[in-house]
Formats: structure tokens, C-alpha cells, sequence
């Protein structure tokens, strides 16, 4: 159930676009939890599996984080039986309170961890 379907029954000729706005807006991928570890603290783990430090940026525009995962092409020349794992670039972003900053962020086993405060 959509939390606007007030509005969407009110908006002739507007549904698609509002759909559209909103598969738009939102990815699957990667996985990340948002979790609150104080009173003003909060953290957003981020799995992303096979990816180096090199090949994510985080940055912050205003109250927007922005995390971005560049994967460098794999020219050695392996022959998979089966590709399961997404090494696919993404770009993921969140829209942050006024006040928030990032206070640290660590890639480890996978797990890309963003602290802010």
C-alpha cells in the first residue's frame, strides 16, 4: 500500500509520472541498513561485496550524502562457470537532516559503514 494513495485517486493523468518519479528515485542495490546508535547518532551500513576503498566515494552536498561505487573492469581474462555476484558500479543517496555530518566511514569485509552525527 502507498502512503499517498489519497493523492494518487486525486491526480487524473498524474499517476504514471508520479510512479515513474518514484521507481525512479529508489534502487535495490546495494543492500543498506539505516541504524540509530544514540541520541543525534546515527549509521549506514552498506554491503558491497568485492569493492576496494579506491572504487567508492562518499561526498556531501548540503543534506545530501552521496555514495558512489566505480568498479574498475576485470580484463584477467577469467572464464566463469556461473556469474552470481553484482560487481555493477552504483550511485546511492540520501537525503540527510540540516545538521548532519559525516563523522567517520570504514570499508571492512564487504561492509561499507557510515557514521554521522
Amino acid at each position: 500500500m502507498r502512503t499517498f494513495d489519497s493523492l494518487y485517486r486525486t491526480t487524473v493523468g498524474f499517476d504514471r509520472l508520479f510512479d515513474m518519479h518514484d521507481s525512479g528515485s529508489r534502487t535495490d542495490w546495494p543492500p543498506y541498513n539505516i541504524e540509530k546508535v544514540g541520541e543525534n547518532d546515527y549509521r549506514i551500513a552498506m554491503a558491497i561485496a568485492g569493492f576496494s576503498p579506491d572504487e567508492v566515494e562518499l561526498t556531501q552536498h548540503g543534506p545530501e550524502l552521496v555514495v558512489v561505487g566505480q568498479k574498475a573492469d576485470d580484463q584477467s581474462g577469467r572464464q566463469l562457470l556461473h556469474h552470481g555476484l553484482a560487481y555493477r558500479s552504483f550511485r546511492q543517496s540520501f537525503r540527510l537532516a540540516d545538521h548532519m555530518k559525516i563523522k567517520a566511514a570504514n570499508l571492512e569485509n564487504g561492509l561499507l559503514t557510515v557514521d554521522l552525527s
